[in-house]
This record gives C-alpha cells, structure tokens and sequence, in this order.
C-alpha cells in the first residue's frame, strides 16, 4: 500500500488565521489613517486655538490641549471601511456599510459643534434620535425586535409594519442614545475611552469571528468590518492620547465610538438566540456600568441627571491615591473582565453564559456597595492631574 506524502511539509492553516490574514489590510489601512491623521489633526487645532482649557472643577487638566482627535478617529473608521468596501471581496450590502460610515460622520459633527460652541444636552438628544431613526431607515434593527419581543414574551408573528415599528423605535434610540452616552461619560482620562473601547472592540471581533466561522446561523461580513474599523482606529489615535495626552477626542470621538458599539450590539441583536445579544451587551460591560454609576449617583445625591460631576468610579479611585496611569490600567482589566464575560457565550451553553453573566453583574453591584460608590458628593474635587475630562452631563 503506498502512503500519501503530497502534504507532508505543508503547514495548515487554522480558520482564525485565515480570518486574520483576509481583514488585517482593513485594520493596518485603518490604524495608519488615524495614526497619520491625529498630528494633522493636533497641528490644526493648535494653529485654530481649539483646545480643551482647564478649569477647577470638571477639567482639572494643567495645560490647555488639543481637540479635533475625534475628526481623526472618524477619518480612521471610515478609512478602514472604504478600505473594505473597495479592496476586499466580502460577501457583504456595501450599501449600508456606506449609510453607516455617513451615521458616523452625522455623529462626529453633532460631536464636534458640541466641542465647539456647545450643545444643550436636550438638542444632543434629538440629534441622537435623529440619527437612530436614520439607522432604523437603512434597515438596521429590523430583525432585532423579533428577539427583543420574544425576550419580553410578546407574539409578533403576524403583526403589521406599524406595530414592529412601535417596538422598534424605542429599542433603537434607547441603545444607540446609551451607547453614545456611555461613551462620552468615560471619556474621563488620558487614554481610558480609547483604550477601553479598543478592547471591547476585540470582544466584539472574536465575537463576530466565531459567529462567522463555526455558527449555523446566517451570518454577514458588516460585524466583522466595523470591528476591525473600530479597532485600527482606537489604535491609531492611542499613543497621541495616552497620559500625558497630546491631543483629546472629545465628544466628536467619544461619540463616534459609541455609535459602532451601538450597531454592533444591534447587529448581534439579530441573530435568532439571546445568547449573542446578552454577550455583545456584557462586552460592552464596562461603559455601560459607568454609566448606570453615574445616574444612580446622580439620583441619589439629588443631582440634576444631566450635570456633569467628577465622581465617576475613575475618578474615585484617583480620590484614593491612584495615578491616572494606574486608574487607566485598572480600567483596562475591568474591561477584560467584562469582554470575557460576554464570550462565555461563545464557550458554553446559553444557560451557563448566561448565568455567568449575571454572576459579574453581581459582582459589580457587589464592588459598588463595598466602596460606597453610589453615596459620594458628585460636587466633591477629583484628584489632579492631566486628565481627560467629560464636561457636560448624560445626554438621557
């Protein structure tokens, strides 16, 4: 009997290798945008005057610095983006991808006037709303109600256009009006919102990625490119950011990042199991922990809920002794914590992710009683030092 030796020497190639080679130009194209756009974009708004000044209270920073970062984290986006649409052949509404990169330039501006000349928190609500709508418009969030009903134990089979859009709105605007929220509110130091953000962003690409490659349900390409978008462009305004920062993304940024967590959580929605939704929710764990933080605070000491504080749980922790690069790094494994949490669901079955999920959720209310987070004068000084402050309160 002759033996075979046509593949001896050949090397095999692992599914996630193949993933990683075919989306990798996408990122680098992504990655070197931002990297290349941020000190234009610093340069700029240096020669302009369009710098965050400090003050005694909500931007405790010691210099003024830079804004428009979040013009180049946009610019990096949509670069990867536009790499994928022209260059990569995916199987994939190209269509859309071009409505979302235009959703993302619509926030990067409400964003960026907000940095400016200011926005009252009301008029930034409706731009939200507005731009959810337009979401719902190109068709995303369609499938995403079924789950969301079938969750809430509501029959929807033969219900008409009218009624599904009765679910439909409401559920859009309060994830994609969260998500931007949650974003902004954690905006708070010299590289905490890109860093954490980049991280959910490789949650939320192994995510996709497994659905993608071992999941029998219909899947698409769109999750896995605003990923990797998402990711090069963190990563290429990162090491402007990091402390001491050099340039701040303000709202336009904080924004911009919110707005693909929130599409990618309502793509993940829409698949026909709980489990994806539940996980994509807890990868964005941390922001979203944040920000329900500062709303129970806010109650709780009686403040106004749209007044920005310095008591957010980064900022507590400066009140400790904490160094912002310490606080930052903290956050940072917060955030992993969460990620891995979110892709239990990946490794066990619904049930068991599910209770592990809720097990963190636990923890982390757990963790905010024991250090009496809830309970702290919001009025009270954070530490010092070169931070990157939200400056306006929730836009809820």
């Amino acid at each position: 009997m002759l033996t075979d030796f046509s593949n001896l020497g050949q090397v095999q190639i692992s599914p996630w290798e193949d993933l990683f080679k075919h989306y990798f130009p996408m990122g680098l194209a992504a990655l070197v945008v931002s990297l290349v756009a941020t000190p234009i974009c610093r340069v700029i708004a240096l020669k302009w005057q369009i710098v965050d000044r400090p003050d005694t209270f909500l931007k405790p920073h010691e210099r003024p610095i830079p804004y428009l970062g979040g013009i180049a984290i946009y610019l990096g986006w949509l670069g990867g983006i536009l790499f994928a649409v022209l260059y990569l052949d995916l199987n994939m509404d190209n269509g859309f991808l071009i409505g979302l990169g235009v959703a993302g330039l619509l926030t990067m501006l409400v964003g960026l006037f907000d940095d400016l000349r200011f926005m009252p928190p009301k008029v930034k609500l409706a731009c939200n709303i507005a731009i959810a709508l337009f979401l719902l418009w190109l068709g995303l969030g369609n499938e995403m109600v079924q789950v969301v009903t079938h969750i809430m134990r509501v029959d929807m089979s033969g219900s008409d256009r009218w009624l599904q859009l009765a679910y439909s709105v409401p559920i859009m605007v309060f994830i994609v009006v969260g998500a931007c929220n949650a974003t902004n509110l954690i905006d708070g130091m010299d590289g905490l919102c890109t860093g954490v953000l980049g991280i959910i962003s490789i949650g939320f690409l192994i995510l996709a990625g497994h659905l993608r490659l071992y999941s029998d349900l219909p899947v698409d390409n769109e999750r896995l490119v605003l990923a990797v978008a998402m990711l090069g462009a963190a990563a290429g305004f990162l090491p402007f950011n990091i402390n001491p920062a050099k340039i701040f993304m303000g709202d336009a940024g904080s924004m911009l990042l919110g707005l693909n967590a929130a599409i990618l959580m309502l793509l993940f929605a829409e698949e026909k199991s709980i489990r994806w939704m539940m996980g994509a929710l807890m990868v964005f764990g941390l922001p979203i922990a944040d920000m329900l933080l500062t709303l129970a605070r806010r109650w709780r000491n009686g403040r106004p809920l749209m007044e920005g504080d310095r008591s957010h749980f980064y900022d507590q922790l400066r009140d400790r002794g904490y160094t912002v690069r310490q606080v930052v790094a903290i956050s940072y494994l917060l955030t992993i914590g969460f990620v891995l949490s979110g892709l239990s669901v990946i490794v066990f079955r619904t049930r068991h992710a599910i209770l592990l999920i809720l097990l963190t959720v636990a923890a982390s209310v757990v963790a905010v009683w024991k250090f009496n987070m809830v309970s702290i004068d919001p009025r009270s000084p954070a530490g010092s030092g070169d931070t990157d402050t939200e400056k306006k309160g929730v836009g809820l």
